[in-house]
């Protein structure tokens, strides 16, 4: 048994990579699966073959160090294509806790972050089994500690800083932790500079080559920097332990004990041989390995030789005064070791070389996401400063017409008896859509939708239930180490209080338009009449001859012209806006950024993982093709500030002209009732299109969410059978024995 230490694989188990990478293509585009066929079976192999179950220890040599490294370089890879979460469970048990129960994340990072710390347990088992009593011996299990602290460090600063936990994930891999891989990439470090130490020691009984400023004559290393190699081993093996007393409870109860070693001159080796002996001592009592109890032992020993050798000499020869322990100063460290990490660790490209990247062909998902970015961006801009501005320009113009009671006042002075054609077309609008009956349908359709998603959301909590329920029968047979229901699945239920108060909130907006229907419903019914019916339902009104050809009356008409003059400007502007808008959802709907993020992508180096912040300025670059359009609204939206600022001015102009007759007055509020009974409706029928359309995002929304919580309950559900499984394990395994 070596007594030096070695990194126990993480256990893995199969995973069908098949499957998931198959359906993920199918959902997020790219081509067809079947396209990826031979990718697809070279990631399944390359992971069966690297860390597809339990290392065999026949498996310890080269050829499953290039399996692991391979298979490493192919997901640095892998990853340049897809996104972490590919709906792939992969499960890896803790280091030092194999019967413990595996950590599962759908995170093809996991898994990265997984191979990286077994290459580290593969490059520290080949070390430790390097037999040690010759030089190239030692020289190799020098090289393989300093490799797997070199993958150790890579890993805390490649692998970790990327691996991010999702907020369902209920279990975290503690031994995937900077933290743990510190103390692990100390360990090896030390371990490489006590096979440097080793080395040192046996050059003192070896020939060497002539001497250097760091050997004595005879080619041998001198006492002094033996002794200051070994103070650095010590210091690295301190810095291990003091890594692992920082850490965190959780983290710091994965690990086994570690050791460490002392020495020097006289006074030196009087605490040297103090503490050999107290090492002795306590691993007689403790539970120590035996190699490492036999390594004491022999220390001890050489301690005791040299003392007494060393007390002798000075006694008979130089007659020097022993300082005590506290006087001595630190031993200067020197140190030979360093973190190594693999070439093909730090350059995946060469290890891969020429040969087929998995899914190099592919659009990489960062790629994909960027353009799924840029669209959102592009229909966020047309909607919210087009769309939504133009809307809002229209409301404000209703709004200020309506105020004014315009062009009601107009048309009934221009129109004393029959109907405006504005009217009347706005009429004919509403009977065509079968107005009344179209608004009740779609109260109905909305309602159902609301229905509808209340019932999503009390399936999900259905399973929450069920979960804890199962959880608490559980409890009463087995012992599980892991919270209860009530407290695992906090973050959940929240969730689902913050979705219930969007539908409650919804619900009285829904009520509200329900209300204003009610309000307006008699009013806009009387627009769904014929046109005979409408004109009897209007009041007609006169002006005399005489009244119309005096002053005022000629200033009435003057006024009447101006004003309709500054409306038909305003009813331009409209078309213009609207024009504008059909303009820029036209363009937003033919433009398509694919081919130059693509092409932008494939500028990129090899295995570079590719993320969406590479290619904002693409993206900036081609939404600068809708500024011109914001430049247009804008400026349509000053025209229409001053059209009704003038229209204001000439109605005040026009109503003070205007001779006060009732039956014009009458006829004016007839025609407005019936204008504002239309813009009711289209506001009406606005509002159950939006929520309509609140209804279905929100379905798509409480369906995400439904099958979180079966996810989650199925992993629950898994980590009960599997402590069930090893529990009637090891129940039958003691009958048998029995």
């Amino acid at each position: 048994m070596p007594n030096l230490l070695a990194i126990p694989f993480k256990k893995t188990y199969p995973v069908n990579v098949k499957e998931a990478a198959r359906n993920y293509i199918y959902a997020h585009g790219g081509g067809h699966p079947d396209e990826f066929k031979d990718d697809i079976n070279l990631w399944q192999n390359l992971r069966n073959d690297g860390v597809g179950g339990v290392v065999h220890v026949d498996r310890i040599n080269s050829s499953l160090l290039q399996s692991l490294t391979s298979y490493h370089a192919q997901l640095v890879s892998i990853l340049t294509k897809f996104p972490a979460n590919i709906e792939l469970e992969i499960a890896y048990a803790p280091a030092f806790q194999q019967a413990a129960v595996p950590v599962t994340l759908n995170n093809l990072v996991f898994e990265r972050c997984g191979v990286l710390f077994n290459l580290a347990s593969l490059y520290s088992q080949l070390a430790a089994a390097e037999e040690r009593s010759t030089m190239d011996g030692i020289k190799r299990a020098t090289a393989n500690y300093q490799y797997a602290a070199g993958v150790l460090s890579f890993l805390k600063a490649s692998g970790l800083p990327k691996l991010v936990y999702s907020p369902d994930d209920e279990e975290i891999p503690r031994d995937l932790s900077d933290a743990f891989a510190s103390a692990l990439e100390f360990l090896m470090l030390a371990q490489a500079q006590e096979c440097s130490w080793q080395m040192a020691k046996l050059s003192t009984s070896t020939p060497r080559e002539p001497a250097t400023a760091l050997t004595s004559v005879a080619g041998q290393y001198k006492n002094g920097l033996i002794a200051k190699v070994a103070a650095r081993a010590a210091s690295l093996y301190q810095l291990a332990a003091q890594t692992i007393r920082d850490a965190s409870p959780g983290i710091k109860d994965l690990f086994p004990p570690v050791r460490t070693l002392y020495g020097e001159e006289i006074a030196r080796l009087h605490e040297a041989h103090v503490e050999a002996k107290k090492a002795h001592d306590i691993a007689r009592r403790g539970r120590i390995a035996a190699p490492v109890l036999q390594d004491i032992q022999s220390l001890l020993e050489v301690v005791q030789k040299n003392l007494a050798r060393a007390e002798r000499d000075n006694d008979l020869i130089y007659h020097k005064d022993v300082p005590a322990s506290s006087a001595l100063s630190p031993i200067v460290q020197t140190n030979l070791v360093s973190s190594t990490i693999p070439a093909a660790l730090s350059d995946p490209t060469s290890l891969i070389g020429n040969a087929r990247a998995i899914f190099g062909e592919l659009v990489g998902w960062g790629a994909k996401e960027a353009i799924n970015i840029y669209n959102d961006r592009k229909q966020n801009l047309i909607k919210e400063r087009i769309v939504d501005v133009s809307s809002e320009m229209q409301d404000a113009a209703d709004e200020a017409l309506q105020r004014l009671n315009l062009p009601s006042a107009l048309e009934a002075l221009e129109r004393p008896i029959g109907l405006p054609p504005s009217l009347l077309r706005k009429a004919e609008e509403v009977r065509l859509e079968n107005g009344p009956a179209k608004i009740e349908a779609s109260i109905e359709d909305v309602q159902r939708l609301a229905q509808h998603d209340q019932a999503i959301l009390d399936e999900a909590m259905d399973i929450l239930d069920n979960e804890a329920s199962e959880d608490e029968a559980a409890r009463k047979h087995t012992a599980l180490n892991r919270l209860p229901s009530h407290e695992a699945n906090v973050e959940l239920i929240e969730k689902e209080k913050r979705y219930r108060a969007i539908l409650a909130q919804a619900a009285t907006s829904d009520e509200t338009v329900r209300q204003k229907f009610d309000e307006w419903e008699r009013n806009i019914v009387e627009l769904m009449w014929s046109e005979e019916e409408l004109e009897a339902s209007i009041p007609s009104s006169t002006i005399s001859s005489s009244a119309a050809a005096t002053a005022q009356g000629k200033q009435t008409q003057v006024h009447a012209r101006a004003l309709r003059v500054q409306i038909e400007a305003l009813d331009d502007v409209h078309r213009a806006r609207e024009q504008l808008v059909r303009r820029a959802q036209a363009l937003a709907s033919a433009d398509d950024i694919r081919d130059r993020v693509v092409r932008a992508a494939a500028g990129f180096a090899r295995l570079v993982e590719v993320t969406p912040a590479m290619f904002e300025d693409v993206s900036d670059e081609e939404l600068a093709k809708y500024d011109r359009f914001l430049v247009e609204i804008g400026e349509i939206e000053m025209r229409q500030s001053g059209i009704l600022a003038e229209i204001q001015r000439r109605n005040e102009l026009f109503l003070q002209s205007r001779k006060d007759d009732p039956a014009v007055k009458e006829r004016e509020y007839a025609l407005q009732s019936l204008d504002l009974a239309y813009h009711k409706y289209r506001e009406i029928t606005r509002n159950l299109d939006e929520g309509f359309k609140f209804y279905n995002d929100l379905a798509t929304i409480f369906l995400q969410f439904k099958e979180a919580c079966k996810n989650w309950s199925r992993l629950r559900n898994q980590q009960i059978q599997y402590v069930h499984f090893i529990h009637t394990l090891l129940t039958t395994t003691a009958d048998l024995s029995a």
